[in-house]
C-alpha cells in the first residue's frame, strides 16, 4: 500500500501574512515533521494562487482580503516546507479544491493501491474541499486528515470542518 501525503496551502499569507493566525503558525513544525516521514515522491502540495485582479473575483467579493497573489512573498510556501517538497509535486489552484490534484491521485490509484493523508490550511476551506473532492474521485480509497497538523479560520470552524470530514467517512487522526 502506497501512502501519500498532501500538504494543503502552507503558504506565508495563511501562516503569518494577510490571513495568518496563531493556530496556523503553531502547526508549521508538526507539518514539517509529517512531511519528513514520507518519501519525497509521495508528498504533494497545493498552493492557493490568485491574480492581481483577485478582488474582482467571486471569492474576492466574498473575502475582500488580497492573499496568495501569484509571485508575491505571501503566495510562497513556508520556506522550510518549500525546500522539502519536489516542485513537480506542487499544484497551483485558483480556488478551494484542485481538480488537477484529484486527477493525479486517480492516476496513482490506477497504478497501485494508495492511502491519502491531508494536512494544512485552512481546515474549513481548502483542506475540507480537497479531501471531499478526492473522496468523490476515489470513494474506495482511505483518506485521512491529521487534525493536529491543520488549522482553520477559527478554532470553532476547524472543529466544525473536522466533524464534516468525519461525517463524510474521512478518518480523523
Amino acid at each position: 500500500m502506497r501512502r501519500v501525503l498532501i500538504v494543503i496551502d502552507m503558504q506565508n499569507d495563511f501562516i503569518d501574512g494577510s490571513l495568518g493566525t496563531k493556530e496556523a503558525e503553531s502547526i508549521v513544525e508538526g507539518v514539517i515533521e509529517k512531511i519528513l516521514k514520507y518519501p519525497k515522491e509521495d508528498t504533494f502540495a497545493t498552493m492557493d494562487t490568485h491574480k492581481e485582479s483577485y478582488l474582482n473575483s467571486q471569492e474576492g467579493k466574498n473575502l475582500p482580503i488580497p492573499h496568495c497573489i501569484e509571485n508575491t512573498v505571501g503566495w510562497e510556501l513556508h520556506p522550510d516546507i518549500a525546500k522539502i517538497i519536489k516542485s513537480e509535486n506542487i499544484f497551483k489552484k485558483p480556488s478551494f479544491g484542485s481538480v488537477d490534484l484529484a486527477n493525479k491521485m486517480l492516476e496513482l490509484s490506477k497504478a497501485e493501491d494508495i492511502e491519502i493523508e491531508l494536512v494544512g490550511l485552512c481546515t474549513d476551506i481548502c483542506v475540507v474541499s480537497n479531501a471531499l473532492l478526492i473522496k468523490a474521485f476515489l470513494p474506495e480509497v482511505k483518506i485521512s486528515v491529521d487534525s493536529n497538523c491543520c488549522a482553520g479560520v477559527s478554532v470553532e470552524k476547524h472543529n466544525a470542518a473536522i466533524e464534516t470530514l468525519r461525517s463524510c467517512q474521512v478518518e480523523i487522526k
